[in-house]
């Protein structure tokens, strides 16, 4: 998605940058073109499986407090599981919420009216037209059908949100995607259960500005910066009136961790059959989530008979502090086929690689690792190629994940697994790994294609003995190593979008997912 793939490639520029220190160490992986080599390759069949992925870590603790994108909304497809995504905010109380600000003179009244209350996200979106006047935008970062409605509605959280571990309060806390989640009953939304469709129109909010009569006095245009898109819900006035406005010269607000514990945030719901899931950026300063309390102060003379004045106000309680997702997965519809492996991203599927065959003599090593390190083969190149399953490729191309991640998907002494990464991300770079998706003559996705020569040197040389299954999944940017030492794989990931591939079962060999090196050996040798 937009957003993401421009901290990717950020990412993944330093991961190149940093491959070109003269610290590493030259594993063999050049190619030899004099007359005492000769080259060749060989291909190893890989057996590849699926395998669940039960949670992901939603919130962004771990990685500075914020995560790239927030999902909501729903996404179904009959080959992957059902996600319906809402998301889960605490707000931060503005500075200043002072409701009068003004003396007026003793013989006056000051009645205070509420006018709108607005929850308001923008979308990702892209200008199409660069007259402001006439803006247009595109949406970006949706999958499904945005012609479907979901169910929308916002609740009072009643869940408390704590950065501390209540376990372990040295530790921080950890929300995975399937936490659960207490909310109030009453419906925050003043129409409810809202049938929601994504829509690049929705630029702008008329607010009606009322005196205490009821009286409307004038309208005000409230847009974000430059027109852009954004989800708007209007909020119920009495209640945001009780729950909020009314508690401001109370001891709920002296702080911002007592505002927490007496309201302790929102849960933005989605919920349906169908519809669209939407990626939002809550990073951009100047397009932040929020609610907003639209008010007048409507000055009354002559015993309150008379307006002398109108002081309109906005209080603005941005989406801050711990914001996190809820995803709420429904198992596919049909399941997948023998020949076949899903992968989706979020808390959806993975697959898991097998290279190497068996160890049949039980020493701890694959048979196949065992001869091939009799070769002395001075590796040149080492690639994995995972075949798209071309008839579960669906219309919709914006859903096909661009680049999946391929990691050590490893288990520890206690049975745990601690996930690594290949040695290639951090000797090489992202875009020298690559697992870009690969389109063939007519644009039909096609496979997926990984370098991982330093690795499988590695493992040839007898550097290494650690060949757990390698995992393959969608990937998110969190999953790129940060700095040279740097060899865990995280547990994020906020990218829905799925593929399915095909596995060694299938029968035509010509697709089956293999390991193909290429090696040089000295002629005399051979």
């Amino acid at each position: 998605m937009k957003a993401t793939v421009s901290v990717a490639i950020t990412v993944f520029l330093l991961v190149s940058i940093v491959s070109c220190e003269e610290d590493f160490t030259d594993i063999g992986t050049s190619i030899v073109n004099n007359g005492e080599f000769s080259t060749n390759d060989t291909v190893f069949e890989i057996e590849v499986t699926g395998k669940n992925i039960e949670n992901v870590q939603a919130d962004g603790f771990e990685i500075g407090g914020v995560l790239g994108q927030y999902l909501l909304g729903v996404y179904n497809n009959s080959n992957y599981k059902k996600i319906e995504a809402s998301i889960i905010s605490q707000l931060a109380i503005p500075s200043d919420l002072t409701i009068v600000d003004n003396t007026f003179g003793s013989d006056t009244t000051v009645v205070t009216t509420i006018d709108t209350v607005l929850l308001r996200i923008p979308y990702n979106a892209s200008l199409l037209t660069t007259a402001v006047v006439n803006s247009d935008y595109q949406l970006d970062s949706i999958i499904g059908n945005q012609l479907v409605p979901f169910t929308l509605n916002v609740y009072k959280l009643e869940t408390y949100l704590s950065n501390l571990n209540p376990s372990s309060p040295a530790l921080s806390n950890i929300y995975p995607s399937d936490q659960i989640y207490e909310a109030g009953m009453q419906k925050l939304n003043s129409v409810e259960d809202i049938q929601f469709m994504p829509n690049r129109r929705d630029t702008a909010n008329f607010i009606t500005r009322k005196l205490s009569t009821g009286e409307i006095y004038t309208t005000d245009t409230i847009a974000f910066p430059n027109l852009t898109p954004s989800i708007n819900i209007p909020l119920r006035e009495d209640l945001i009136q009780e729950l909020l406005f009314d508690q401001y010269e109370t001891s709920n607000f002296t702080s911002q961790d007592a505002f927490n514990n007496y309201f302790r945030g929102i849960k933005i719901q989605a919920e349906g059959d169908n519809g669209s899931l939407i990626s939002l950026s809550f990073n951009n300063n100047n397009l932040q989530p929020l609610i907003d309390i639209y008010y007048t102060n409507t000055v009354l003379v002559d015993g309150g008979t008379v307006v002398f004045d109108t002081v309109k106000k906005t209080d603005t309680f941005l989406l801050s502090g711990i914001r996190t997702n809820q995803y709420k997965t429904t198992p596919a519809g049909q399941l997948p086929g023998v020949n076949s492996v899903p992968i989706q991203g979020v808390s959806g599927s993975m697959a898991q690689l097998k290279i190497l065959g068996d160890d049949n003599d039980l020493n701890g090593l694959p048979d196949d690792l065992e001869e091939l390190r009799t070769k002395n083969w001075l590796i040149n190149d080492a690639t994995i190629t995972i075949y798209v399953d071309q008839d579960v490729i669906e219309p919709d191309t914006t859903a096909i994940p661009y680049q999946l991640f391929i990691f050590k998907d490893g288990v520890n002494n206690a049975g745990l697994e601690t996930p690594r990464q290949i040695i290639d991300y951090i000797s090489e770079g992202v875009n020298e790994v690559g697992g870009a998706l690969n389109v063939n003559d007519d644009n039909k996705p096609n496979s997926y294609t990984f370098k991982i020569t330093d690795y499988i040197s590695e493992l040839l040389a007898g550097n290494t003995d650690n060949l757990p299954a390698l995992g393959v999944r969608v990937l998110s940017p969190t999953d790129l190593p940060t700095s040279t030492i740097d060899t865990i794989v995280r547990n994020y990931n906020w990218n829905p979008k799925a593929i399915t591939l095909l596995n060694n079962n299938t029968q035509n060999t010509s697709r089956k997912p293999k390991l193909k090196i290429s090696y040089s050996l000295k002629t005399e040798e051979e």
